[in-house]
């Protein structure tokens, strides 16, 4: 028998060993393309806080980036997974139905910022979304092109990362992307609105017919870009421009939904409906479910067949994320995310105060984020941003980085995290960042 298959070597996978042992056989087992922040290794973990496989404790501000939106291992979200485990794992929902995948899209279409009737199909991650998205609007207007925004972040699968706005490390090496993907300026709060109006006129003066174009696809908030939130009066032009030219709107919801940005979507902030949403990350408490809900007649476009795949609507990750829909009701979670952006937002701007290398702080709702830069030019300055993510890890906490140039700190915390341990984390923001 191999010895990669001995039960003694299953059972002893997670057992033992130090996390200096256990990075070097991370090393030498896969490849370097998958990146890894940290050269620890967790062991168990609760709500706001996790403990690597040494012991040490660590608060948690990365969320798996967005996707722990109810903690980790949230004690309705944990029973869920395990009753649906004594009745069945997998059927495939193409070849045999299940009830919860039905009740699920329900919930989904009810509480959806889209006008008229809706409909959703479940998936496994948001970069299958945002693809399956695609092939629903190209299905729906019989179009081929598609406009998505510099700085955008819309997943790693070949077509979500053309749509991504960003080379380093996304699109580096990966090329020649699918066609007719056209970027433009992303209208942020702060930018020049007419500077993206001038470059959406000249796309269609010059590579584009309107004509063509099947959709154009935007954050609310721009995830890895920067936590950079849309501008409300571009979110209702771009509403205009869609409707004057027959182009489905999508809101790419993966990192804003559920909760983040104080309302359970982004768009709710905006009063404008889009005509898809994908969503994925924090709608399943950590297991693997993504979605693309959306007018119904846009999605009943596809032919039978057409949209799926072996895994999407998982049993377990959709009885999960009817765990969460309840969670995120009854425990209030998106006042919860108001009230704790604002907290957080206070603290920074008090550092900001004694810090000159602090910049732009961005936040909506417990979506938020700090740019750090040169203090003499203004430059952004990612060194910095590294070595006060490192200083915070120190000291037990996580963070992540983020934005084009590689100097904004994120803050993705729990947003069912204890008071207690909230501010726990802002006393070490404010020893760090000072």
């Amino acid at each position: 028998m191999n010895a990669a298959l001995k039960p003694s070597a299953l059972a002893s996978a997670t057992a033992a060993g130090t996390n200096a042992e256990w990075h070097a056989r991370r090393l030498a087992a896969t490849p370097r393309g998958v990146a890894v922040m940290g050269d620890f290794f967790i062991d168990h973990a609760k709500n706001a806080e996790f403990w690597d496989i040494e012991g040490r404790r660590y608060i948690d501000f990365a969320g798996g980036i967005a996707v722990l939106n109810t903690g980790h291992v949230h004690p309705k979200v944990q029973a869920a997974i395990a009753a649906q485990l004594q009745r069945f794992t997998h059927s495939c929902y193409q070849v045999v139905p299940y009830s919860e995948y039905v009740t699920l899209a329900e919930r989904i279409n009810a509480i959806v910022p889209i006008a008229g009737d809706r409909k959703t199909a479940f998936f496994s991650t948001g970069a299958e979304a945002v693809e399956n998205a695609i092939k629903i609007a190209r299905s729906y207007t019989k179009r081929s092109g598609v406009i998505a925004f510099g700085g955008a972040f819309h997943g790693r699968s070949m077509f979500a990362v053309a749509l991504t706005g960003k080379v380093q490390p996304y699109k580096a090496g990966f090329g020649p992307f699918a066609p007719e993907i056209y970027h433009a300026p992303f209208p942020a709060e702060g930018a020049n609105l007419e500077d993206t109006k001038y470059a959406v006129e000249q796309l269609f003066k010059c590579d584009i017919d309107p004509a063509r174009v099947a959709a154009i696809i935007f954050e609310p908030v721009q995830g890895e870009g920067g936590f950079n939130p849309i501008q409300a009066e571009a979110v209702k032009w771009l509403r205009e421009l869609c409707d004057q030219h027959g182009i489905l709107m999508i809101a790419d919801e993966v990192q804003t939904g559920f909760a983040r940005t104080g309302k359970m979507f982004a768009m709710e902030h905006f009063g404008v409906s889009p005509d898809i949403m994908t969503m994925a990350k924090s709608m399943a408490g950590g297991t693997t479910l993504s979605a693309v809900v959306g007018r119904a007649e846009v999605m009943d476009a596809p032919n039978p067949g057409g949209l799926g795949g072996t895994y999407a609507g998982h049993p377990l990750a959709i009885a999960a994320s009817h765990a969460v829909l309840d969670v995120m009701a009854e425990e209030k979670l998106p006042e919860r995310a108001n009230k704790l952006g604002a907290q957080l937002k206070v603290r920074l701007q008090a550092a900001k105060a004694k810090n000159p290398c602090m910049g732009d702080i961005r936040a909506l709702g417990a979506m938020v984020a700090c740019e750090f830069v040169n203090p003499q030019t203004g430059a952004p300055d990612a060194d910095l941003t590294k070595k006060l993510q490192q200083a915070a890890l120190k000291k037990g906490l996580l963070l992540l980085t983020c934005g084009v140039y590689g100097n904004v700190i994120r803050f993705l915390f729990p947003l069912t995290i204890e008071d207690s341990v909230f501010e726990e984390a802002l006393q070490i923001l404010d020893q760090v960042f000072a």
